[in-house]
């Protein structure tokens, strides 16, 4: 439709139907009487770099695999991937990367994003993501952002759904001239060089272009030993800036530090169970906090393997994965299961070789029951774990274990991670903390909040405010509620909500009923503007393409919620679509799903007054 742009294929509606607190201890024993709580008290924070523990970690586990690419067919051990990196970090400092340099990276999931993740952090350079499907415009907007002085991109970009894009012409946008001997850009005057990884397979001519610095050439030194770097490194200074994904507004630069990174993959992997045994697969991008944090800072600083499928998220390329490496984790966001489980079920991929799986991690968004039962009975993820938190919170805050009653993992995104405390408060009222299971926004503070949004002082202060005795907390505009037991349950966006007639209708609620039809592939709710009860309840529902969902019509899609849920949780709106927009970490964006379902209803609307089509009914 028009004005909606996301990662994959433009999605179409098919068919309308307009018809002051307590401290608590973190034992399970204890049980809360206000919705604040504090996460345990050990293991003891990290107190080093990341590079200094990866150190530890190559001495410890050195031979053991660090780095499998099966879209290159390539893989590293942790030894080989420290002396790569030590190379890379030469080459960078030869090019004038220094400490707090920000060095923008457009990249998919290769082993040279993992090998340059750790040169950056060994130079103390900060190292800033960019999604692959930025435009020249936006990646300009970055570096000007945060005056980043190189840009590190490959020749081509992959994109889930899509065939490989040259990036010249991105280049050639950014750049007045890219055959002179010299960066000079216009659109952003703080770069001073571009690094090319020619990813193209010889499908993108570079060889003119001498102003770019081949990658190859950065890491053809033969020396392996560890770059020296004239300043010191503190385990407190920014070493990556994630810009936010953004669901409702445009991105912002949130500064993470060595700390809190670190210690976030530490205690994620902990909660995982991970040992050097352990072979995780990860389809989410290295350019977002899943891949980077979950991804890289999990799996290394337990000795682990990590296994990127492809470039980019492709549903086939990931299952198979598991199957050739063996793997014992899978990562996904809920749009990446769905598409997984459907290529079992339609026999695309032969329901072999899962046996090993036995854990990963699910986030990005709230986790619909149903979709949980099946990834434990399908993919047998029977120790999955549900994650919860933001790019601001480095990214988890909240997090399942493996050994969680099962139905605290299937309705729950868990308890605090250690050394992090939460408290649910009233949206209007921030100083006021809700009782047990009321429903309000989550705040949280700890190590893993990040410093600041770079450059953006005003944007800072409105979500990390400090309370009565001057403790930071990041406000996240997620609606949650906690039990006695500390068990936290997110009930989506606070500006999610629809508000019926004055009766408040949580969205997930509606959505895991919807997935436990046969037909229903997925399942977004959303509130759409209504003249009687203020608003009313909209479903998006894509279909299984089996008899089910061939078969699935408006009035079987309400009967179905009628028959589970109360008559105010029918939906009014049905729009049968065959996608929905994104954001780059695969989060629907509600927000869009809510402008065009107004806009369409209207129209509707107004045929109807007009006489051109029948009366609108409910």
């Amino acid at each position: 439709m028009r004005g909606i742009s996301f990662a994959r294929n433009a999605w179409r509606p098919r068919v309308l139907w307009l018809g002051q607190p307590q401290h608590v201890a973190s034992s399970r024993r204890t049980l809360l009487t206000q919705a604040r709580y504090t996460g345990p008290s050990e293991p003891p924070l990290l107190e080093e770099t990341v590079s200094e523990n990866f150190a530890r970690i190559v001495s410890r586990y050195g031979n053991r695999p660090a780095v499998i690419s099966r879209g290159q067919g390539r893989r590293s051990t942790y030894e080989e991937l420290d002396k790569q990196s030590n190379i890379l970090a030469r080459g960078l400092q030869s090019l004038g990367v220094k400490k707090g340099d920000r060095v923008c990276v457009s990249l998919g999931n290769n082993i040279e994003f993992a090998t340059l993740t750790y040169a950056l952090f060994k130079l103390g350079a900060i190292l800033v993501p960019l999604n692959p499907a930025f435009t020249s415009k936006q990646i300009a907007a970055a570096l000007n952002v945060l005056s980043g002085t190189h840009l590190i991109i490959g020749a081509e970009t992959n994109l889930a759904y899509k065939p490989p894009r040259s990036n010249l012409s991105i280049l050639e946008s950014l750049v007045a001239d890219l055959k002179s001997n010299k960066i000079e850009s216009e659109q952003a005057p703080s770069l001073k060089h571009v690094v090319l990884l020619d990813n193209s397979s010889s499908r993108v001519d570079v060889s003119p272009y001498t102003s770019l610095v081949p990658f190859s050439q950065l890491i053809s030194d033969s020396d392996t030993s560890r770059v020296s770097i004239p300043e010191s490194l503190s385990n407190n200074d920014i070493i990556n800036i994630q810009f936010t994904s953004g669901t409702t507004s445009a991105p912002k630069a949130a500064c993470l530090s060595h700390r809190s990174i670190l210690n976030n993959g530490q205690q994620i992997g902990d909660r995982m169970l991970l040992t050097e045994q352990d072979i995780v697969c990860c389809p989410p991008p290295l350019f977002h906090c899943f891949g980077c944090i979950l991804g890289y800072m999990a799996t290394a600083t337990h000795g682990s393997a990590i296994v990127f499928p492809t470039e980019a998220f492709n549903p086939l390329a990931t299952l198979k994965a598991v199957q050739e490496e063996k793997c014992t984790a899978l990562y996904g966001v809920p749009t990446m299961f769905l598409a997984e489980l459907e290529l079992i079920a339609d026999k695309t991929v032969p329901y072999e070789g899962f046996q090993h799986l036995r854990t990963g991690i699910a986030a990005g968004t709230s986790i619909p029951a149903e979709l949980m039962r099946k990834l434990h009975k399908i993919l047998n993820l029977t120790e999955l774990t549900i994650c919860y938190g933001m790019t601001e919170t480095s990214p988890v805050s909240v997090m399942t274990t493996t050994d969680d009653p099962i139905d605290k993992r299937i309705n729950t995104v868990g308890r605090l991670l250690p050394h992090v405390e939460v408290k649910v408060v009233d949206p209007h009222d921030w100083s006021r903390t809700l009782g047990i299971d009321e429903r309000g926004e989550l705040a949280v503070s700890g190590y893993l909040v990040m410093k600041e949004y770079w450059g953006n002082e005003q944007k800072t202060k409105e979500v990390l405010v400090p309370d009565e005795t001057g403790k930071l907390w990041m406000h996240t505009g997620d609606e949650a509620s906690m039990d006695p037991e500390g068990y936290v349950s997110i009930t989506g966006r606070i500006k999610d909500l629809i508000i019926r007639g004055g009766e408040n209708i949580h969205p997930l609620e509606i959505e895991s009923c919807l997935l436990g039809h046969p037909g229903v592939r997925d399942a977004s709710i959303v509130g759409i503007k209504d003249e009687k009860y203020g608003e009313t309840v909209a479903a998006f529902v894509r279909v299984h393409q089996n008899e089910e969902g061939t078969k699935l019509g408006i009035e079987d899609v309400r009967d179905y919620v009628r028959s589970h849920l109360s008559h105010h949780l029918v939906p009014k709106y049905v729009f049968f679509v065959d996608d929905y927009p994104t954001t780059a970490s695969g989060k629907v964006q509600k927000y869009k799903l809510r402008e065009e379902g107004e806009k369409l209803v209207k129209a509707l609307v107004d045929k109807a007054k007009s006489g051109v089509a029948a009366a609108v009914g409910v």
